[in-house]
């Protein structure tokens, strides 16, 4: 048996520990939770533990490193649940027991209040939950005025209509959301299991839906990107228009959509996974409707859909600008080496011109270089001759030299041509 953990794989115990995340301990009803949603951003989960840990310390508990879930008594009934996440963290409290006021701020404590007015990073979502025993009598419209605002209320049956839920899903003045659960038949660990799905539902329906204000606030900018490259595009048709005027507004625009691309690709990508869990979840409680309300499938639908697909339009867009600079680019480069083509062939051509020239040149240099050393060997030979020949011999034997030395010049200078070009 101890060859079994001699033998584990590195992760086989953080795998294992994964498999029992994201979950609360067992509870009945009645019950009371409060659940802080805090995102961190690419500190990612290290602060929030941190944070834990020091708790853990004052009550004698110990959290390990890398720990991403956390269950911590806290005495006076109050049972913490602290979760770490890639770009957030949450801490649950969860208290058992009756109460009067389903959404009484002070019921959790001091100490309590105090964790959360402490907890680091920027709250993204804050919800009360209440779920009353199963006797309690199901409110009625006017009751639900009191909690919720009525115009928006959500009311319908979840866990296959074990349960039913009552929301508003606003902020209220003490800066919590609100959701009132009625247990009809829950049993076991249904209801912390449901609590689970309905608080996942919401963190990742907030966290997919911050996707939405960046997607607007660009929109504008790219609007007017798009406008410049059609300009440009319509420009690289035109013979007129400046190559390098082209190519620098060009790279200005390739330049300005690579920024965009990088600087929204990770929440794009984010806001269409968190969509996709928050689906997962929504399908997961089983939603039944109450007759005159809306149901959490309504709500959810209406208000995150409509977000997601604005985001996915948002890439989708940019995705397609991106390929039109390419093209137009491409377009670009053709014309320019196309250009270039051209004045290759000019100066090719004048090239070969010039190389005309200079043979026709060189031919007449190569003559007269001829009658230069022609002359100037006749004129040696003349030294040799004239002790020799006598008087009326030398007008005569310098005359019959000039052919012949002429001759034996040109034929040199040929055969020596004739050996260079081999």
């Amino acid at each position: 048996m101890d060859n079994l953990t001699a033998r584990s794989h590195p992760l086989r115990a953080s795998l294992s520990a994964e498999m029992h995340v994201r979950r609360l301990p067992r509870f009945t009803s009645p019950c009371r939770l409060v659940q802080v949603v805090a995102l961190l951003g690419e500190h990612s989960s290290r602060p929030s533990r941190a944070y834990v840990a020091a708790i853990a310390r004052r009550h004698g508990h110990r959290v390990l490193d890398g720990s991403r879930y956390e269950v911590l008594p806290i005495g006076d009934g109050v049972t913490l649940v602290w979760e770490g996440h890639t770009e957030f963290a949450s801490i649950t409290l969860v208290r058992e027991g009756a109460f009067d006021d389903p959404f009484e701020t002070t019921a959790f404590g001091e100490e309590a209040a105090a964790i959360i007015a402490e907890m680091p990073g920027q709250v993204i979502r804050a919800t009360q939950i209440a779920i009353a025993a199963r006797d309690t009598p199901l409110p009625d419209r006017d009751m639900l005025a009191q909690w919720f605002e009525p115009s928006a209320l959500t009311v319908c049956t979840v866990a296959d209509g074990k349960a039913r839920i009552m929301s508003d899903f606003m902020l209220h003045p003490d800066g919590y959301g609100r959701l009132l659960v009625a247990d009809l038949s829950l049993e076991g660990d249904e209801a912390a299991q449901m609590v689970v799905r309905l608080q996942e539902l919401g963190n990742y329906r907030n966290m997919a839906l911050l996707g939405l204000p960046i997607a607007q606030k660009l929109t504008t900018e790219v609007s007017a990107l798009e406008q410049r490259l059609s300009v440009l595009t319509h420009e690289v048709s035109e013979r007129a228009s400046s190559d390098d005027g082209l190519l620098d507004e060009l790279t200005f625009v390739s330049a300005e959509l690579a920024r965009i691309v990088a600087s929204t690709r990770y929440r794009m990508s984010a806001t269409r996974a968190y969509a996709e869990l928050s689906l997962e979840r929504l399908r997961s409680l089983h939603v039944g409707a109450v007759r005159g309300y809306q149901t959490l499938a309504d709500f959810t639908e209406r208000r995150l859909t409509p977000a997601v697909r604005t985001c996915e339009s948002f890439v989708r867009r940019l995705e397609d600008l991106q390929q039109r600079a390419a093209w137009t680019s491409s377009l670009l480069r053709t014309r320019i080496d196309i250009a270039l083509a051209k004045q290759n062939r000019d100066l090719l051509a004048s090239m070969d011109q010039r190389t005309r020239l200079q043979l026709r040149l060189q031919q007449a240099v190569e003559g007269l270089s001829v009658v230069a050393i022609s002359y100037y060997l006749i004129a040696l030979l003349a030294y040799v001759i004239y002790p020799l020949a006598g008087e009326k011999l030398k007008p005569l034997v310098m005359a019959g030299l000039v052919p012949v030395v002429m001759l034996f010049v040109w034929w040199s200078a040929r055969r020596l041509r004739a050996h260079l070009a081999e």
